[in-house]
C-alpha cells in the first residue's frame, strides 16, 4: 500500500506520521550475521553469556548500524514508497540518534513522519522523514534520524527500465 498517489496527495501530508512498520523481532541470529557481515565481533554482541555477566544490559544487544540499517527494509514493509515508484534511492541522513540499546530477542518497529518533500529537476520526489525506531514495551526508542530519500517515478531522468 502507497502512502500517496501524487506529490500533491503527498504534500498535503507534511508533518503527519505517514507509515508504521509491522514489528520486527531482532534475534541472535540475525545479531550474529550482521557481526559477520561488518567484520565487527565485539563480545557485547555476540556472546550471549559473557553479556548477561558483564553488560549493564544483562544481554547481547544489537549494533545502532543495525538498527540503522533496518530503515530500507521497514520502508518497504510499511508502504512508505509513493505509488508507481520505479526504484527508490537512499540519498543520506542528516540526523541519527540512538537512544536505547537493542537487546536480543526484542523486537522492534519504525514510525515515519513525513517532514517535506518537493519534485526535483531530474523528476524524482524528494522525501525527508523522520524515522523514530522503537521497541516494543520500552519507553525510550532505540532509534532517530532524519532521513532523506529519492523516489523515481516512470518517465523520471534516470528512470527508464532497462530492455
Amino acid at each position: 500500500m502507497a502512502i500517496a498517489d501524487n506529490l500533491t496527495a503527498l504534500q498535503a501530508r507534511i508533518g503527519e506520521e505517514i507509515a508504521v512498520s509491522p514489528w520486527f523481532t531482532v534475534d541472535q541470529d540475525h545479531i550474529d550475521r550482521f557481526a559477520r557481515a561488518t567484520h565487527d565481533l565485539d563480545w557485547m554482541h555476540i556472546d550471549p553469556g559473557r553479556a548477561r555477566a558483564e553488560s549493564p544490559f544483562k544481554s547481547t544487544i544489537a549494533f545502532g548500524f543495525q538498527t540503522l540499517s533496518m530503515l530500507s527494509y521497514f520502508t518497504h514493509e510499511a508502504g512508505l514508497w509513493p505509488e508507481e515508484t520505479v526504484y527508490g534511492i537512499n540519498y543520506g541522513l542528516d540526523r541519527v540518534r540512538f537512544m536505547a540499546p537493542v537487546r536480543a530477542g526484542k523486537r522492534i518497529r519504525a514510525r515515519f513522519t513525513l517532514k517535506s518533500c518537493e519534485e526535483r529537476p531530474d523528476g524524482a520526489l524528494k522525501g525527508v522523514y523522520e524515522a523514530l525506531v522503537e521497541i516494543e514495551d520500552e519507553a525510550k526508542p532505540a532509534m532517530v534520524a532524519e532521513w532523506i530519500g529519492l523516489f523515481y517515478p516512470p518517465g523520471a531522468a534516470g528512470a527508464a527500465r532497462p530492455a
